[in-house]
């Protein structure tokens, strides 16, 4: 059986077809778009973190939310930009999202994507040392997470505390016990798998990726996901990797369908660069968008190595089109596509 779940990035806009105007409609728009898929069969709802964009960013209230409004569905992050977080704070938010929910949290970080602003992450307080880059700081930043997240001590109590503390040093709370094997990695290459696989990290791989080969995003993917799965075996780790990957993905089974993406299936993939130009920027491969008549549809997905690779598909969803449409988008595909491939 394979897990689908739903990623959306939250756009809002004042354009009067847009059903979300605002941040308040998106917040709570998404926490109806969850309660729907739960309702529907699906496995999880997951959420873009952008910073400086009218889209989500702000991520651990709204899981929270999700999490006392749901029981059953997987809630995550496709991903939270490291470069902006302080982990400490990161893990009393995580923690305290991930109780609630009763222990369903899967969090997607990373390195983060090119953002709205220039550096955005400086306005936030933290910037890279001497000869250190920014990738390094998000990866630094992970590591100090992961490390809290197991829940040692690590302050000196006061002697003369407010209330009383338990013996030895103390750690920060609320402490989840088990999320920090519930943590992925979005990673963008085949050396930032093996790396968060060494990590103890599950694999997130979006819809885009570098280009490392010049052949198809999902055969390239698919390699990825392989070599994620032979660093993880040999660290050893004592509990199961998972890998999700994303895909845009629109079965044409009524008129509306027809009009929003009845043209929008594009039969292969685009190549460009991330990063804006010159030495920073990075050729990548961007995946294609399905959509065609669910019979059509397996027989596509069918061809496509990555997915068969993974555990997790997450859904893009075009949330502007609103709460009833993305079910529908959905449910689609859980109950006309799905069957087909052997995933239910």
């Amino acid at each position: 059986m394979k897990k689908i779940g739903f990623l959306s990035f939250g756009h809002w806009t004042e354009h009067p077809a847009s059903h979300t105007q605002s941040a308040s409609d998106v917040l709570l728009q998404s926490i109806d778009l969850a309660q729907a898929v739960e309702e529907i069969g699906a496995d999880g709802a997951y959420f873009r973190v952008h910073h400086f964009a009218q889209q989500l960013s702000s991520p651990f209230p709204l899981l929270a939310a999700i999490g006392a409004k749901t029981s059953r569905i997987e809630i995550g992050t496709g991903v939270i930009d490291m470069r902006y977080e302080n982990p400490l704070y990161m893990v009393e938010n995580a923690g305290a999202a991930d109780l609630i929910s009763g222990e369903r949290l899967q969090l997607g970080i990373s390195r983060g994507s090119p953002e709205q602003v220039i550096d955005g992450f400086r306005y936030f307080g933290y910037a890279p040392g001497e000869g250190v880059s920014d990738a390094d700081m998000a990866r630094t930043h992970t590591e100090i997470f992961l490390d809290q997240l197991e829940g040692r001590g690590f302050a000196q109590p006061n002697p003369r505390p407010m209330f009383p503390n338990p013996p030895g040093l103390l750690r920060l709370e609320p402490h989840s016990e088990t999320l920090r094997k519930r943590i992925w990695w979005g990673a963008g290459s085949d050396a930032t798998a093996a790396w968060a696989a060494e990590k103890g990290m599950h694999l997130m791989s979006s819809t885009l990726k570098v280009d490392e080969s010049g052949e198809p995003l999902h055969v390239q993917q698919a390699r990825q996901i392989r070599r994620f799965r032979e660093v993880w075996k040999e660290q050893g780790h004592d509990y199961e990797p998972r890998v999700s990957v994303s895909r845009s993905i629109f079965a044409i089974i009524n008129d509306e369908d027809r009009r929003n993406f009845g043209v929008a299936g594009e039969r292969s993939d685009q190549f460009g660069s991330i990063g804006g130009s010159g030495a920073g920027s990075e050729r990548a491969v961007f995946g294609r968008t399905y959509a065609d008549e669910p019979d059509q549809l397996v027989e596509q997905l069918a061809q496509d190595e990555a997915i068969a690779e993974a555990d997790t598909l997450l859904l893009t969803v075009p949330n502007q089109l609103g709460v009833d449409y993305c079910a529908h988008v959905v449910e689609a595909i859980v109950k006309h596509v799905a069957p087909g491939l052997g995933w239910r």
